[in-house]
């Protein structure tokens, strides 16, 4: 079965909206495990304008599904995981000021950076995948990188499939695909949501994780977190 992995940086967005601690991301992470929830995510950006350094140490004792933690491997995210050692770290090549993640990794162009990292998280014993678009030549070097997974880029996908384009699956079931021939575990996340992650997962082979925050957080708005957390789970099934 999918994994579902609750990205909560939505939650540290509106505490940090007011100053104080509420919502409180413990508790919220706490309640989406109790509720079902078979992983938890964060992904802290240099200015922690949403999941801030410290939410990464306060968030592994009460993880005890898996802990997922997403971002740019500059110096300073290095040292975070390689001192929380989460169950998986997945690598996203975010630009300092990208409101969100919006590209894969070039795993042609940055290879031998991408196995230096990798080799030293696979070191300390944290399961390592590297954001990619869609795009067999890219799934190809992340196989040449050694990281154990790929976490395939959705936003096309979910863009398209929203417009009626159901064909936009294709290229992602074709490369899930081929990173199972060659060896590497399947991810995914970005603009899944409800409407879609039923028929993404039927289509996507071998797909082990997925990680969801926006959506997820935005659609519990109107249907409840516990709600929203097992109609997820009940698609992924």
């Amino acid at each position: 079965m999918t994994k579902l992995s609750v990205n909560v940086n939505k939650i540290a967005t509106l505490r940090n909206s007011r100053g104080g601690n509420t919502p409180n991301l413990i508790q919220v992470a706490t309640d989406i495990q109790n509720f079902g929830g078979e992983g938890i995510t964060i992904h802290p950006r240099p200015d922690e304008r949403h999941i801030r350094y410290q939410d990464a140490y306060d968030l592994k004792p009460i993880v005890h599904t898996e802990y997922n933690i997403e971002g740019n491997p500059i110096p300073k995210f290095i040292e975070l995981v390689l001192a929380v050692k989460p169950t998986q770290v997945t690598l996203v090549p975010d630009a300092v000021d990208a409101i969100t993640s919006n590209a894969g990794w070039d795993t042609k162009k940055h290879e031998g950076f991408l196995q230096e990292v990798i080799a030293e998280f696979k070191r300390n014993h944290i399961r390592t995948s590297i954001f990619v678009d869609p795009v067999s030549e890219m799934i190809e070097g992340a196989a040449n990188t050694g990281a154990d997974r790929i976490e395939l880029y959705t936003e096309e996908f979910a863009s398209e499939y929203a417009k009626g384009n159901s064909k936009a699956i294709q290229p992602y079931s074709t490369c899930a695909q081929q990173a199972i021939d060659l060896g590497i575990g399947v991810n995914a996340g970005h603009d899944l949501s409800l409407d879609n992650i039923k028929f993404f997962k039927e289509n996507i082979p071998g797909l082990l994780e997925v990680s969801i925050g926006h959506a997820l957080i935005s659609e519990s708005i109107y249907l409840g977190l516990e709600n929203v957390v097992n109609m997820y789970l009940h698609r992924l099934k």
